[in-house]
């Protein structure tokens, strides 16, 4: 008698997510009828299409799909997932487009002030923050979620832990940033710098939040390479640490549960003191070291050679992840937060700096014997500039934490320079470099279509990020200069509006800068569609001599 063929069941997480969305899709139609603001009815509309979507997704999914569910390994060698990590590529660059063409609006409203149209959905308080957690947590925050998923497997040679766990992460990830930025435009927002986003909105990051952390732990738990490569320390820092800055500066107790407003647990000094060790961090963990770990991967792999010295990248990791957490005072120099706090803040960001040069010499020195590679690669000359970035950005920092120095820049465009010089040349060329790598591994393709519209982007880009920063280090220096001038009487020598029209020549420069570019972001994504389309288009050929006439 033969036996039975193997039935097909539904495992825990399709079961459980299909319930867990069904009811969802109930509780959040329920909660839009009962809405006591329009945007809070729209944002529970939301919710509840996509929860429906989701139950049909995932039924349709096990309907298709055969009865065993994918092997851990395929004759003895990792069955990798990479679906989930290339709809993380494709999301990057969608919301990298998007992130920079909205901060080339708001640049442009600066410089011309009648673009706002007097319309107040694109005005620039509410597009500000759209613009920065499209570039931060949506481009950035995607660029991340994708590297992290591909290098942990390939450095643990395992498949991603979970089934369906990798796909709610990177699209939950993405709905979070549809629900926040759909929230700027009708004006829902905490008021918190880069924690911007309303409490339902932040529930459910932290869902989605703490999955990505238990799927990136498993997968290092489950790993078949005993060592634990260097990167996914700071992969694993940053995870942990965002997680527990998110749960520490947003505990808030909503107005009604069918509205958008909350008040923040934490008031006045405490308040602020939460949001920039929040905000600090953000900056450390998310900007900081999950990036540098991308630096740890993609850097070597580009170059063919082992890290400069591994030894320094533990040195380099502990030392950053312990200073930095204390950093966030400086954000509050001569506010009502007391004095020692100040200091502190000061003193262990000045600290900051040398475990953060000593993470740049390891990447650039990882380049030893092969630095003729960056005349021949441009995808690394732009991942070793993004490092160079890095340098000067942590070395201007601790800089402008002294309370002397910050005396002049705070409040002013120096500040702006300097986030933008991070966030541009470090945060900016090192996801260009790691998308430039990841294309054609992931789609299976010998090479980028052109190389030559690499070296377009990187030079367009370059040129852009030193209009912006070097007209927005001018403008900052002189406004603080403007704004502490006073007259022999001891009244102030300029007006307000005298230092804002001084500033309109540089707005104009920084707008060029910003629209330089969006330009390169969208070189850059017409090259990587093309690999993934027809793969390298050009083809090196020996150069043929001509005969002598």
């Amino acid at each position: 008698m033969s036996p039975a063929p193997n039935m097909k069941t539904m495992t825990i997480g399709e079961s459980g997510l299909s319930l867990v969305f069904a009811l969802a899709a109930f509780l959040c139609t329920v909660a839009a009828a009962k809405a006591v603001d329009a945007p809070f009815a729209f944002h529970a509309s939301l919710f509840a299409a996509a929860s429906a979507a989701s139950v049909f997704v995932i039924l349709n999914r096990y309907f298709d799909r055969p009865t065993e569910l994918p092997p851990e390994e395929i004759n003895g060698r990792p069955n990798y997932n990479m679906g989930p990590v290339k709809l993380s590529v494709v999301m990057a660059v969608f919301w990298g487009i998007a992130g920079f063409t909205v901060g080339l609006i708001i640049a442009s409203q600066l410089a011309w002030p009648a673009l706002n149209f007097d319309l107040p959905w694109i005005s620039f308080g509410r597009l500000r923050p759209l613009h920065t957690s499209a570039v931060i947590f949506a481009f950035g925050g995607n660029v991340l979620v994708a590297s992290s998923f591909y290098v942990v497997q390939k450095t643990c040679r395992a498949r991603l832990a979970g089934d369906l766990a990798p796909w709610f992460v990177v699209i939950g990830y993405n709905f979070f940033i549809l629900v926040a930025g759909t929230g700027y435009l009708l004006g829902v927002t905490q008021s918190k710098e880069y924690a911007e986003p309303e409490w339902y909105a932040d529930l459910w990051l932290t869902i989605v939040w703490v999955t990505y952390l238990l799927v990136f732990l498993m997968t290092v738990i489950k790993r078949n390479e005993p060592h634990i490569f260097v990167a996914n320390w700071f992969y694993l820092a940053f995870i942990l640490t965002i997680a527990v800055l998110h749960l520490g500066n947003n505990p808030a107790l909503p107005v009604s549960v069918v509205g958008s407003k909350s008040y923040v647990a934490w008031g006045g000094v405490q308040d602020a003191m939460f949001q920039w060790w929040y905000g600090h961090n953000a900056v450390g963990f998310f900007l900081t070291a999950g990036f540098l770990a991308i630096m740890y991967y993609f850097i070597p792999k580009r170059v063919e050679r082992p890290i400069y010295s591994y030894r320094l990248s533990i040195i380099h990791f502990w030392a950053l992840i312990f200073l930095y957490i204390w950093a966030g005072p400086h954000h509050l120099h001569y506010t009502a937060l007391p004095d020692w706090a100040q200091t502190l803040g000061m003193t262990f960001s000045i600290m900051l700096w040398m475990p953060s040069w000593g993470g740049m010499i390891n990447g650039l020195m990882t380049l030893s014997g092969a630095w003729d590679k960056l005349r021949t690669d441009p995808v690394l000359r732009m991942l070793v500039v993004s490092v160079a970035f890095y340098g000067m950005s942590t070395f201007e920092g601790p800089m402008m934490s002294i309370k002397v120095v910050n005396s002049l820049s705070h409040y002013t465009d120096w500040t702006i320079g300097h986030v933008h010089s991070g966030a541009l040349g470090w945060v900016g060329f090192v996801s260009f470099g790691a998308l430039y790598c990841l294309v054609p591994w992931l789609w299976n393709r010998k090479g980028l279509y052109s190389l030559k519209l690499v070296n377009w982007h990187f030079w367009t880009a370059t040129l852009g990020i030193v209009l912006y920063i070097s007209a927005m280090w001018v403008s900052g220096i002189l406004q603080g200069l403007m704004w502490r001038s006073y007259t022999s009487l001891g009244f102030l020598e300029y007006s307000f509006i005298e230092t804002v029209e001084a500033m309109h020549p540089f707005y104009i420069i920084r707008a060029a800068g910003g629209a330089l570019f969006v330009i390169g972001s969208l070189i850059m994504a017409y090259n990587l569609w093309m690999t993934v389309r027809v793969g390298e288009a050009e083809v090196q050929a020996g150069v043929a001599l001509q005969p002598a006439e």
